[in-house]
């Protein structure tokens, strides 16, 4: 009964998935889901699910719950409780919300975007032990007893001595038949990941332009986290002059003023230099910005971008989101320059619908 219980419920979520693959698409522009992820999994509001559920008949009038009543009462509901006005014709929209693990929406997001696998560098010479249950001993713990293994060397035994009756048979495990599950160290090599994000918070810069770079951020965290065993996350904000800030601040600071983008990209190339050394860690810098700049700054953003960002990075990515201030003239600057590097990615985010083919731009070079 067990197993057959355990068997519906993974029919059941399988289902469920089926229904978030399905919609992933929407998902993916959708704010409210970053509300509500915790550390390893997030919550999705999945609608048009059938729920399975009990239904009360409505026999009879009337009632005896818990209290005095009369021997022959009816059970039932008692007359007016049913609530007043009309009966409504429409059927209920059930939504369901369900817990999957960031691990496996990072797969479907990658299986949606069909998105190679990131092949990280750095750290190769440098190993860490993972236990992995993957060989059998006689000896251990009764929460490690393979059952499986247990029966079958319990049946040979048995088919061994003689004793085994084909018509009735009995296997009875002795001590000596129990086999448990052991656990082996596999050596894997550490591979650790940063992620710079800069953002111009400039005048031009709306609330509904921050709240596209955060969503996107979201589900690139998604799938390098899922890439990575180590992921630090550093935020830098800037309009004249930029400054690291933590995430809280990252995505609601209000500024104003003019943008020299030059100022992110040498922050970000000290940053990298400081604390994080190319040879050992694999470096993502993703930059927001409504592609505002002032013009005498234009050429210094880029010249650190090919000098100093370029070699260091697996992957340097500009995003420009579209503002009714912003001129957006800076995305064509850096396409001309290094928009045929290997490890530049470009993309222009008008709006949430156009989130996802900028992550497909971002996350589809595998770097």
């Amino acid at each position: 009964m067990i197993q057959r219980i355990e068997r519906d419920n993974a029919r059941f979520r399988e289902i469920v998935r089926g229904k978030i693959r399905q919609n992933l698409r929407k998902y993916l522009t959708r704010e409210e889901l970053i509300g509500r992820h915790g550390r390893h999994v997030v919550t999705i509001p999945v609608p048009q699910i059938d729920i399975p559920h009990f239904r009360h008949g409505n026999r009879g009038n009337g009632g005896v719950g818990q209290g005095d009543g009369d021997v022959g009462d009816p059970i039932g509901t008692a007359p007016g409780d049913g609530g007043s006005g009309e009966a409504g014709q429409e059927p209920g929209k059930h939504v369901l919300e369900v817990e999957i693990e960031l691990e496996e929406l990072a797969q479907m997001l990658g299986e949606e975007l069909e998105l190679p696998r990131i092949e990280p560098k750095g750290k190769k010479n440098i190993v860490e032990q993972s236990p992995r249950y993957t060989s059998i001993r006689q000896t251990g713990p009764e929460s490690l007893r393979h059952m499986k293994r247990t029966l079958k060397q319990a049946l040979r035994r048995t088919i061994a001595s003689g004793e085994y009756d084909p018509q009735r048979p009995k296997i009875v495990p002795f001590p000596e038949d129990k086999r448990y599950r052991a656990r082996k160290w596999i050596q894997q090599p550490e591979a650790n990941a940063v992620i710079i994000y800069m953002m111009d918070v400039s005048g031009s810069m709306t609330d509904d332009q921050k709240e596209i770079v955060r969503i996107t951020a979201f589900w690139i965290d998604t799938w390098l986290r899922a890439h990575y065993k180590g992921v630090e996350v550093r935020y830098i904000v800037h309009d004249a002059e930029a400054a690291e800030v933590d995430r809280e601040t990252f995505y609601h600071i209000r500024e104003s003023g003019g943008t020299k983008i030059s100022s992110a990209y040498r922050l970000c190339a000290q940053l990298i230099r400081q604390n994080f050394p190319p040879e050992e860690w694999n470096i993502y810098a993703f930059h927001f910005s409504d592609g505002d700049n002032w013009g005498e700054d234009n050429n210094d953003a880029i010249r650190i971008v090919k000098e100093d960002l370029l070699p260091a990075c697996n992957l340097f990515c500009y995003g420009q989101v579209e503002s009714p201030y912003g001129s957006g003239l800076f995305l064509h600057y850096l396409e001309e320059a290094v928009g045929e590097a290997e490890n530049v990615a470009l993309a222009e985010i008008r709006d949430r619908e156009n989130i996802y083919d900028a992550l497909k731009v971002f996350l589809g070079k595998g770097r």
